[in-house]
C-alpha cells in the first residue's frame, strides 16, 4: 500500500480550508446550501428505507430530569422536548436573535436608519403582507385551512439575495438595496405576525415574569455592563418563561437583540489612549534580551491590544459576526432538513388549485399568494407611496423592472415554512395541512424565483436594445 506524504495530506487540508471559506463568503452560498437540505430531506421522508428513521428521529423525546431522593423535587426541563422542537423551539430562537440584531442594525446605520430610506421599503413590506393574506383568506374563507394566512406572507433574504447575485447587474443597485431593505422590513412585521397570532394560550404570570426580567436587563444595559456573560444568561431565562408562558419562544431572541448594548466598551478617546500606552510599552520591550519574538512582555502588550480592539467593537457587531455562519451554515439547513422534508401520501398535494368545501386549500391559498400576491402588493403600494410623494423610486429603476424585482419577494421559504408549522394547531387535519402548505411553499417559491429571473432577464434585453 502506497502512504500519502504528510506534506500532501496538509496541503489538501489547506486548499480545503480556503475553498470552504471563499464558498461561504459568496453570497449565493446560503441559498444553494438551502436548496440541497430541501431536496435532501424530500428524498428521506419518501425514500422507502429512510422515511421511518427520519420521522422517528424528529420525534424523538428527551428531557432533563431533576428529582430530589424524598421525592419533594421532581422536574422534567424542559417538558416533550423532540428533536423537531429542539431545532423550531432553541436553535430557531438564535436564528431569530440574530434577525433581530440585523433589524436593529439597519434601523441605526442602514438602510432603515432614517424615514427618507425606510418610508419606500416599510410601505412595500407592508403590501407585501396584506395582498397574500388578502388572496390567502379569500380563497380559504370559512374553511378550516382559514388559520393560515400568515404562511405567504414571508420573503426570505437569503434566496432573494442568491437569484440577485446571479442576475449580476441586469438589476440597478438601487434594486438590490431596495429589496434587501424590504425582506428586512418584512421580517419584523413576521416577527409580529408570530408573536400575536401564532403563539398559545398565555399564561400570564409567567408573561409578567419574563417582563420584569426583560426590565432587569434594560436596567444592566443602562448601567453600563458591557460583558457578554450576564445577557446570555438572562437571555436562557427569558427563553424558558418565553416557552412556557405561551408565547413562541423564539420570540425572546428579537427581544433580547434590542436589549443588549449597542455601545462599544471603549469610545474613541479610551481606545486612543489605551491603544498607544501598549503600543509604546511593546516599543520599549524591543530591547529587552531575548531570543524569541514576541518576547514574554511583549506577549503581554499584545493580549492588552487584542483586548482593547475587541472592547471597541461593540457587543451587537461581535455577536452579529460570531452568529452569522453558525446560522448560515449550520441553523438554517437543521431547519430545512427538519421542516421541507414532506411525505408525499397523496400525489394531490402537488395540485395546488385543488379544493375542498371543508378543508378549503392550503395549497392555492399559499401559491398564488407568493407567486401574485407579493408582486401585487408590493408594486401596488410602493406605487401609492411614490405617486403620493411619501418615497422616492429607486434610481435608474422602472416599473417593469420594480415588477420583476417585487416577484422574487415573493420567494417565502424560511419563515413561510416556519409560520406553517405553527399553523392549525388546533385541527385534526393539522398534519395533511401543514403538509400541503409546506409543499406550496416551496412550489410557490420557486415559480416566484422563476418569474422574477425570467421577467428581469426579458426586461433587462429590452432596455439594452431600446439604448442601442
Amino acid at each position: 500500500m502506497r502512504l500519502i506524504p504528510i506534506y500532501t495530506w496538509n496541503k489538501g487540508i489547506r486548499n480545503f480550508d480556503i475553498r470552504s471559506k471563499r464558498f461561504s463568503k459568496q453570497p449565493w452560498a446560503q441559498g444553494v446550501i438551502l436548496l440541497a437540505c430541501v431536496m435532501i430531506a424530500m428524498l428521506l421522508a419518501n425514500l422507502p428505507f429512510t422515511k421511518v428513521f427520519y420521522n422517528d428521529f424528529l420525534h424523538t423525546a428527551f428531557t432533563l430530569h431533576i428529582a430530589s431522593p424524598d421525592g419533594a423535587l421532581n422536574l422534567y426541563v424542559p417538558k416533550d422536548l423532540t428533536v423537531e422542537k429542539l431545532i423550531n423551539d432553541v436553535l430557531m430562537m438564535v436564528f431569530f436573535f440574530t434577525v433581530g440584531l440585523e433589524i436593529r442594525r439597519e434601523i441605526a446605520y442602514g438602510e432603515l436608519s432614517s424615514p427618507r430610506k425606510a418610508l419606500l421599503p416599510v410601505i412595500a413590506a407592508f403590501g407585501g403582507v396584506v395582498a397574500p393574506a388578502l388572496i390567502y383568506s379569500l380563497v380559504n374563507h370559512g374553511a378550516a385551512a382559514a388559520s393560515g394566512w400568515g404562511i405567504p406572507t414571508a420573503t426570505d433574504i437569503a434566496f432573494a439575495v442568491c437569484i440577485l447575485s446571479v442576475l449580476g447587474d441586469r438589476v440597478p443597485i438601487s434594486l438590490k438595496v431596495f429589496l434587501t431593505a424590504l425582506a428586512i422590513a418584512d421580517d419584523l412585521i413576521a416577527i409580529l405576525v408570530v408573536a400575536f397570532f401564532y403563539g398559545g394560550a398565555i399564561r400570564l404570570n409567567l408573561l409578567l415574569i419574563a417582563i420584569l426580567v426583560m426590565a432587569f436587563i434594560f436596567l444592566l444595559k443602562q448601567l453600563g455592563e458591557k460583558h457578554v456573560f450576564p445577557y446570555l444568561l438572562l437571555a436562557l431565562v427569558v427563553w424558558v418563561l418565553f416557552y412556557y408562558s405561551g408565547i413562541h419562544a423564539t420570540m425572546s431572541g428579537v427581544v433580547m437583540a434590542f436589549l443588549i448594548p449597542s455601545s462599544p466598551r471603549y469610545n474613541k478617546s479610551q481606545f486612543e489612549h489605551r491603544w498607544l500606552k501598549y503600543t509604546r510599552r511593546f516599543n520599549e520591550f524591543a530591547d529587552v534580551p531575548s531570543n524569541a519574538f514576541p518576547n514574554g512582555p511583549q506577549r503581554h502588550c499584545l493580549k492588552k491590544l487584542g483586548k482593547i480592539g475587541k472592547g471597541s467593537m461593540d457587543m451587537t457587531y461581535r455577536l452579529e459576526t460570531a452568529l452569522s455562519p453558525w446560522v448560515n451554515f449550520l441553523i438554517m439547513p437543521l431547519f430545512a432538513l427538519a421542516n421541507a422534508g414532506v411525505e408525499i401520501a397523496d400525489p394531490s398535494y402537488f395540485n395546488v388549485f385543488h379544493y375542498e368545501p371543508v378543508l378549503g386549500s392550503v395549497s392555492m391559498g399559499v401559491f398564488l399568494g407568493l407567486v401574485l400576491g407579493k408582486p401585487i402588493g408590493i408594486t401596488l403600494f410602493s406605487w401609492i407611496a411614490i405617486k403620493c410623494k411619501v418615497g422616492e423610486m429607486p434610481a435608474k429603476a422602472t416599473w417593469p423592472m420594480f415588477f420583476a424585482v417585487a416577484c422574487l419577494g415573493g420567494i417565502g421559504f424560511t419563515m413561510s415554512i416556519f409560520v406553517d408549522t405553527l399553523s392549525f394547531s388546533d385541527l385534526l387535519d393539522a398534519h395533511q395541512l401543514r403538509d400541503m402548505g409546506k409543499i406550496a411553499v416551496l412550489m410557490g417559491s420557486l415559480c416566484a424565483g422563476a418569474l422574477g429571473s425570467i421577467l428581469v432577464s426579458i426586461i433587462a434585453k429590452k432596455s439594452e436594445v431600446h439604448k442601442k
